[in-house]
């Protein structure tokens, strides 16, 4: 008999170390999911109300079962309890609050009893594998991995890698693309997510990342940091464009990624079922990457609004469905690239639109000043836009333009600073009409025309527009008004709340 039970204990081990090595975990990790599911079958046999412990011996296999009892004053519970002196007849140094081990006999394990410790064994080695497949895949976002199609569930590609399954959802895939099981595939692991069914792996084919990871695996200077890959920006399956850098002046980046006779970029097309990849050269100057953006197209004038983050593009007519791209795609790719909002206009666009610009400035300065066109033309040309920039323009400042004498200077700052006073009295009455509350007047940056365009928005007590966010207040008052100044008008209008809470806190 003894010897059966020696064999035994050693298959137990056998299959602990069996386990652990075709799961890739720890093999204390086997043996502490076979303790589970043994003392989960005493509970079975002996009752489940006792504190049941069982304990393999990690050399011999030897299986140890124990009953825990708590040394209390008074017993409650006699099957997890012992009285402190019944434990000091069986340990002298027993104190309340100890617990006694009590050695019971090994069980022979029914049918049933094994079919549950089995269960208890599988669910936990394969709770400890997820963990083990998280652990190791966690850290390994923004990398290529290679894998076997395993299945496809509606369009949904599960992918074998080895030592963990992942998911390559339809949406991740290049448009047309399918996959039948056994294909070899190449992504990018983009998340890892612990999920109530395991650690989930998410792949993706048309995430920007992965044609860069690409150009990695393909452009040696790339992989050694010679060369940056600065942006990204992708329509999977049809084009993309790609901005470089080269950190060593003797490398044109360009040509490194294309490679001789294009073989390099050729080898990421392969892969991205012939997407076509524009490889443009990253510049600081963002009106120089703009234009390089949008190649092939080729661009005339750029005018740059930085605080906006939008550029206006002048182009020859001839280039702009070239510019366009086909359903817009070279100006929304160039426009994800750059992360600048870009318009499109044509060289007689633009110029319609200056003269349109320029008869409606003189005109504002014909009726505002009583001036004759050639003198309201002349203001224009100079780079005058509001009455205001002449109003508060010093006077000798003014007496210096060509054309312009110590007069003419000051006859044009009277009428000016006239206008603006007039203007301003028909903006406070109006302002009064509509309701705006003095206290909102007086916030410092708020003029009497935004005034005006508050109360007609109905935002008329300092709640009201205490309750804007900045973005809404400068789409209210229009041009004008940073960010930064929207920010702070909007915090004065605030103050009274803190002040309220202060004193309340008093």
């Amino acid at each position: 008999m003894e010897t059966v039970t020696s064999f035994n204990r050693l298959e137990l081990l056998q299959v602990a170390d069996a386990v652990a090595r075709e799961k890739a975990i720890e093999r204390d990790v086997v043996l502490m999911a076979m303790e589970d599911a043994i003392q989960k079958a005493a509970r079975s046999r002996y009752g489940l109300e006792n504190d049941i412990h069982a304990e393999i011996d990690r050399k011999s296999g030897e299986i140890r079962l124990e009953r825990h009892l708590q040394v209390v004053e008074k017993i409650e519970n006699d099957a997890i309890e012992i009285g402190i002196g019944e434990a000091q007849r069986r340990n002298p140094d027993a104190q309340v609050g100890d617990v006694i081990a009590e050695p019971l006999p090994p069980i022979d394990f029914g049918r049933i009893a094994a079919q549950t410790a089995k269960q208890v064994i599988v669910q936990k080695v394969r709770e400890a594998e997820r963990e083990r497949q998280y652990a190791e895949y966690k850290d390994r976002i923004g990398e290529v991995v290679n894998g076997l199609v395993k299945r496809v569930e509606y369009g949904n590609v599960t992918i074998d890698m080895g030592r963990a399954e992942a998911i390559l959802r339809r949406d991740e895939l290049l448009p047309r693309e399918t996959f039948r099981q056994g294909d070899r595939v190449r992504a990018y692991i983009y998340d890892v997510r612990r999920e109530p069914r395991g650690p989930q792996i998410f792949l993706s084919r048309s995430h920007p990342q992965f044609m860069a990871k690409l150009f990695a695996q393909e452009v040696p200077e790339v992989y050694d940091s010679i060369i940056e890959i600065r942006a990204v920006a992708r329509d999977p399956g049809s084009r993309a464009k790609i901005a470089v850098l080269s950190n060593d002046n003797s490398i044109d980046p360009v040509g490194a990624c294309v490679g001789m006779r294009g073989s390099r970029v050729q080898a990421v097309v392969n892969e991205l079922q012939g997407e076509k990849i524009d490889i443009i050269k990253w510049s600081p100057d963002p009106a120089t990457f703009i234009v390089n953006a949008l190649a092939p197209a080729e661009v005339a004038k750029v005018v740059l609004d930085e605080e906006a983050n939008a550029v206006e593009v002048v182009v020859p007519t001839d280039q702009l469905s070239l510019a366009i791209g086909r359903r817009g795609q070279n100006v929304r790719l160039a426009s994800q690239l750059t992360g600048y909002d870009i318009d499109i206009l044509t060289e007689e666009e633009e110029s319609e639109r200056r003269q349109k610009e320029f008869r409606e400035r003189s005109q504002l300065f014909i009726d505002a000043l009583d001036v004759d066109e050639t003198l309201a033309q002349l203001l224009v040309t100079e780079g005058f836009t509001k009455i205001e920039e002449l109003a508060y323009l010093p006077v000798e400042e003014l007496a210096e333009i060509e054309g312009f004498d110590g007069d003419v200077a000051n006859e044009l700052h009277e009428r000016a600073m006239e206008y603006i006073d007039k203007r301003n009295s028909e903006m406070e009455d109006k302002r009064k009409t509509l309701g705006v509350s003095d206290e909102v007047a007086g916030i410092e940056g708020l003029t009497p025309p935004m005034l005006v365009a508050l109360g007609e928005k109905g935002v008329k007590t300092l709640d009201d527009l205490g309750d804007l966010a900045g973005d809404e207040l400068q789409e209210i008052v229009g041009e004008g008004l940073s960010n930064d100044d929207a920010n702070a008008i909007i915090m004065a209008a605030r103050q009274h709340w803190f002040e309220g809470e202060e004193s309340g806190q008093a």
